[in-house]
């Protein structure tokens, strides 16, 4: 079985695993109410999306 010639370095084992880092989602704030929704996707308060009704959402 292969092995390494050489010992891998602390910071490329970091760097490595940098990619697992949670990042906090981005929000967009809705015009019509200024509720906040995911960018994108449909606003699950209103089910409006681009300007559009495309969900019947009863309150």
């Amino acid at each position: 079985m292969a092995n390494p010639k050489r010992k891998q370095s602390k910071r490329r084992s970091a760097n490595r695993r940098a990619g697992n880092a949670f990042i906090a989602p981005e929000f967009a704030k809705d015009p019509t109410d200024g509720s906040l929704f995911r960018s994108h996707r449909v606003n699950p308060k209103n089910g409006m999306y681009r300007g559009r009704q495309v969900l019947n959402v009863e309150v």
